[in-house]
């Protein structure tokens, strides 16, 4: 899921952080409703879904009798746990969030989950819908963002390594596969003796999403991960590229937050979302743009959900609320607060994305810019019930070599051997 002009404090607190809109002593459990008809709604998310506080008052400012708690958690892990531990008990909240990753889990559990109403299905894009529709043909998420990435650069820093700044002329520099964009950071190393990109994760992220299949086979389910040629030529290559380009700065640590304000490193893959946590946290970084072109061609990372609870205290004031929060004209407003990239038909058509730019980006017409990106998309990945805890093994597995703690091919050994437990 996810970000874009953060006008706010970093998108990831510290700790499990609560925007409570109301005073309201629950920051877990389901909303409750008063005797004189009053209804308190509480929402679950993690990084930035573009619903500030200005934007949920407006839904209670046009219905008096609700009041939203809105709680964040600190990363995607945490909240999906959270999901997980607490479905079908007790403790969620009324609405909650989940990352497109946790879906083909969160589909064994679609009995769970209130239907969304029929006459909203044709609001989404057909694959957002396909994703989240159960066997019985209920469709149980109502979709938030899409993902669909370009190249985030440092100007200031490409000026001083005698490279392109424009961002048009960038683009004709990255324009390629990813032999392409890591020759470039080879010139970029030479020139200044620094890092090129963030992480090895964040670099296989991208990667690994242009793969149909990476880890199961779609039609058994079998994991494939280990024995796949291409998930072990992703890995290779990211880690050759990782050991002289690399920030070795894994995604959402604190010293990665600090690295996008302090130059650090000067490129890093940019989904829409991304753009709110660069400027989040490096408000005061006059350099960063982003570039229409994706190694590769083209790729999407993320994309969200809400979901309802079905045994929630107030099922039917949580629908409309989702309702209202994904219909096209809160969604394009989301994406002005912070990138999420609409996945509404009419949204992508809308005047107000299209028109879009980012001031804080030199004012990059982002709206364009990621619509084209988005249509550049010809791989959705499949992502079957072990994709995020494969994923997630070889994210730690990347990260065992930047640090230093384990050399790739013992890494890759005990990702596989993890993986093997799996099945």
């Amino acid at each position: 899921m996810k970000s874009r002009v953060l006008r706010r404090a970093a998108v990831v607190a510290a700790v499990a952080s609560t925007s409570a809109l109301v005073l309201a002593g629950c920051s877990g459990g389901g909303g409750t409703a008063s005797g004189d008809g009053e209804v308190t709604l509480t929402i679950a998310t993690f990084n930035d879904f573009g619903y500030t506080d200005a934007l949920l008052q407006e839904y209670m400012d046009a219905h008096p009798n609700v009041k939203i708690v809105h709680n964040k958690a600190a990363t995607s892990n945490e909240a999906r746990e959270n999901y997980f531990q607490k479905l079908g008990k007790t403790g969620l909240a009324d609405i909650e969030a989940i990352e497109v990753d946790w879906l083909p889990e969160v589909m064994e559990y679609a009995d769970l989950l209130a239907p969304v109403p029929e006459d909203l299905k044709s609001r989404w894009l057909d694959y957002k819908v396909e994703a989240a529709t159960s066997p019985e043909g209920n469709l149980v998420g109502y979709g938030t963002d899409i993902g669909p990435e370009g190249v985030c650069y440092r100007s200031d820093l490409f000026a001083a390594a005698g490279l392109p700044t424009d961002r048009a002329e960038v683009a004709a520099l990255l324009q390629g596969d990813w032999s392409t964009y890591f020759e470039v950071g080879d010139q970029y190393v030479a020139a200044t003796g620094k890092a090129f990109f963030d992480s090895a994760g964040g670099t296989y992220q991208g990667a690994i999403n242009q793969v149909e299949a990476a880890y199961e086979d779609p039609s058994s389910g079998e994991i494939t991960a280990t024995s796949n040629p291409e998930v072990k030529k992703i890995y290779d290559q990211v880690l050759k590229a990782s050991a002289t380009q690399s920030a070795h700065l894994g995604q959402w640590s604190d010293d990665w937050f600090a690295g996008l304000s302090n130059g650090a490193f000067a490129t890093m893959l940019c989904p829409g979302w991304m753009l709110g946590v660069i400027e989040g946290n490096a408000p005061d970084v006059t350099g960063w743009d982003i570039a229409n072109v994706f190694p590769g061609g083209a790729g999407n990372w993320g994309g969200s959900y809400l979901t309802v609870p079905a045994n929630g205290a107030n099922v039917e004031a949580a629908q409309e609320l989702a309702d209202w929060l994904t219909d096209p004209e809160t969604q394009v407003k989301a994406f002005e607060n912070a990138g999420t990239f609409p996945s509404q038909v009419d949204a992508l058509e809308a005047d107000g994305l299209l028109s879009s730019t980012n001031a804080y980006f030199n004012d990059a017409p982002v709206g364009e810019m990621l619509s084209e990106r988005a249509q550049a998309v010809k791989v959705s990945p499949y992502k079957g019930t072990f994709y995020f805890q494969i994923n997630d093994a070889m994210q730690k597995a990347l990260t065992r070599v930047e640090d230093g703690t384990q050399d790739a091919a013992t890494s890759w050994q005990q990702w596989a051997t993890e993986v093997d437990a799996l099945s």
